[in-house]
């Protein structure tokens, strides 16, 4: 885990971080989030129907994955000394392979931009989701976390 004060974000550039501890992606999780978002295509939500299709299974959709992305921030990034701190956004965002279901999944990242601003300083983080046993990456996302300084007083 990566822990630093809010004073020390100016010099991060390149910390690695993680890994997370990992997450069950269970059939329950994808339906859930098939009705949340009403997505709800076949290759998430229909066991046997996916049984002969293309991934031998269900699989969870790529925004699952990635709304996981922030339960993973929280446990590898740890920083004090702010305000506040803002989800500015996503810069890019890749799923390089599928997550079946019941896998276990997990991330890394590495701060890979730090700009300072009026009051504020912005981390580019980028995440890597990889599920156990895979050889590929099933989420690449370069995360924008911008942290607003403490007040003055």
């Amino acid at each position: 885990m990566g822990e630093l004060r809010y004073d020390e974000l100016g010099d991060a550039l390149g910390t690695m971080l993680g890994p997370s501890d990992s997450i069950l992606i269970t059939q329950s999780r994808i339906d859930s989030f098939a009705e949340a978002t009403e997505d709800r295509q076949w290759i998430h939500i229909d066991p046997a129907r996916a049984a002969h299709g293309h991934f031998g299974t269900t699989i969870a959709h790529g925004y699952l994955t990635l709304s996981l992305v922030s339960a993973f921030l929280e446990q590898i990034l740890v920083v004090s000394g702010f305000e506040s701190v803002i989800n500015y956004g996503t810069d890019r965002v890749r799923f390089p392979s599928p997550v079946p279901v019941d896998s276990l999944i997990r991330a890394t990242g590495e701060i890979i931009g730090v700009v300072p601003g009026d009051g504020w300083t912005q981390l580019t983080v980028r995440v890597t989701v990889e599920r156990d046993g895979g050889t590929r990456p099933v989420c690449v996302a370069e995360v924008l976390i911008r942290y607003i300084a403490p007040a003055e007083g």
